[in-house]
């Protein structure tokens, strides 16, 4: 019964007029989200609405937020969740915002190994329930559509992937059928990048995706919107397999 109310609540919002200035917001500060077809750019506009209604921002370190914050950053989330049966980051609660690179406290950076020194971040995720950004990391990546970074994509991979109960690369996905090949082929394309990268060598693929699987996934779906045609064309099982998660085709899309 409860989860009929909620269906029926989200679809009323989705109803409502999207407000000019927040139309306006998206085609500043979300470029992306220009080379939809139509019928995404709708679906988003409706998504985007619900996110706002439900999710909470905080500002930190004296920034105030806006509805430019608030629009940017619900845009690039909910790019990833078009098309799928999804309950729009269930356990989310909170998306606290800084203005800048911020720092937290030395903590462990391998096994038996702890940092004395502050660690300066753009972004995390915590498990499920609270995602961090740094504000001018959201503009910045949002800018270049092609540099294959986005801290809001990221870190919201990581929220779905945490959806699965621990981040360890291997989200929910659609069918249980999937997970064998889902496994094959990021397991092999993982495994490739972590040789990649002990060799010095450049790959498509951000090097940061060696750190572990979860960090894999989340690198690979910023590689997936923002490189699209050169991940198909370098690693097509990959490509194969992030379009049948997230129910898109951007290599399709004209522009990117």
């Amino acid at each position: 019964m409860f989860g009929w109310f909620k269906r029926r609540r989200r679809a009323a919002i989705r109803q409502r007029p999207f407000p000019p200035a927040w139309l306006a917001i998206i085609e500043k500060n979300v470029p992306y989200a220009a080379h939809l077809p139509v019928a995404d750019r709708a679906e988003l506009a409706g998504q985007v609405q619900v996110f706002l209604a439900e999710k909470r921002f905080e500002g930190c370190a004296g920034l105030p937020i806006t509805d430019e914050i608030r629009v940017t950053i619900a845009a690039h989330a909910c790019i990833l969740l078009l098309h799928r049966q999804t309950d729009d980051y269930p356990d989310l609660m909170s998306i606290l915002v800084y203005p800048s690179t911020y720092l937290v406290p030395g903590g462990r950076v391998g096994p038996g190994l702890i940092a004395d020194e502050p660690e300066a971040r753009l972004g995390e995720s915590w498990t499920h329930d609270v995602v961090v950004l740094a504000w001018d990391s959201v503009l910045s990546g949002a800018a270049d559509i092609h540099d294959g970074h986005n801290v809001v994509l990221h870190e919201f991979a990581h929220q779905l992937d945490q959806e699965s109960g621990a981040g360890d690369g291997a989200p929910v996905l659609p069918r249980r059928s999937m997970y064998l090949a889902w496994g094959r082929v990021l397991g092999h394309d993982y495994d490739e990048l972590v040789r990649e990268t002990l060799h010095h060598h450049r790959e498509l693929i951000d090097r940061y995706g060696a750190t572990n699987p979860a960090e894999f996934f989340a690198v690979v779906t910023e590689t997936f919107f923002e490189k699209p045609r050169q991940l198909r064309a370098k690693h097509p099982d990959l490509y194969l397999q992030l379009q049948q998660f997230y129910q898109q085709d951007p290599a399709a899309f004209e522009g990117l």
